[in-house]
């Protein structure tokens, strides 16, 4: 273990300064990464059916096929909450709720897709800085130095590789983050579509409820 650590710092100073905000983006990409998908898996359970919000918002009852904590009971709460039992400003309440959660589905992501793309341009600033150094060595020693040659060559091709490690995965990895949270918000849209159907026909007049 002490000699995987060592060889990965050695690998850091090998490629130099640059390394430093190499692994701090992909600290704080992956950590976005991390919790984004957590914060999706909240929404994959069994979620509760266009049934159990009608008869919570016309009779104030879940429906008796029960329920689940999905990404359509954190709306129905969130609207069963706050809502004031007049159907024009039930409405106007559902569709502010409506686009609060379909902000918070693509929140955090531009900036994991801002730091994915910045990896590799770090890893091109790496390359550039190592062969900068190299013709250095170059013009003062000539093509005798080998050793110091090869300083500025591992500079140049470590940044390079951990760039492209970064951002690689951090790409791919944001674009199926992006296509599960355009799927959540046509869910979301949907039953916020149904719910806004059952206040026009009556649902919002009834005495406010809570999710048991």
């Amino acid at each position: 273990m002490a000699e995987r650590i060592w060889s990965t710092v050695e690998y850091l100073q090998q490629g130099g300064w640059v390394m430093v905000p190499l692994l701090a983006t992909s600290l704080v990409m992956w950590g976005l990464i991390i919790d984004k998908y957590r914060a999706f898996a909240r929404y994959q359970g069994a979620d509760i059916a266009i049934t159990d919000a009608a008869a919570l918002l016309v009779y104030g009852t879940p429906h008796p096929n029960g329920h689940g904590h999905g990404l359509r009971r954190y709306l129905l709460e969130d609207f069963l909450a706050v809502r004031a039992g007049v159907t024009a400003v039930d409405r106007a309440l559902l569709s502010c709720l409506t686009d609060q959660r379909r902000r918070d589905l693509s929140s955090r992501l531009p900036v994991i897709t801002v730091l994915a793309a910045v990896a590799p341009l770090l890893g091109l600033l790496g390359t550039v800085l190592g062969m900068i150094q190299t013709f250095e060595v170059i013009s003062v020693f000539g093509t005798s130095n080998a050793k110091a040659m090869a300083g500025g060559i591992s500079v140049a091709l470590i940044t390079t590789q951990a760039g492209l490690m970064v951002a690689i995965p951090g790409l791919l990895l944001n674009g199926a983050l992006w296509r599960k949270a355009r799927s959540l918000a046509c869910t979301l849209d949907e039953f916020s579509v149904a719910l806004d159907r059952l206040l026009r026909e009556g649902a919002g007049e009834t005495r406010k409820v809570t999710v048991p």
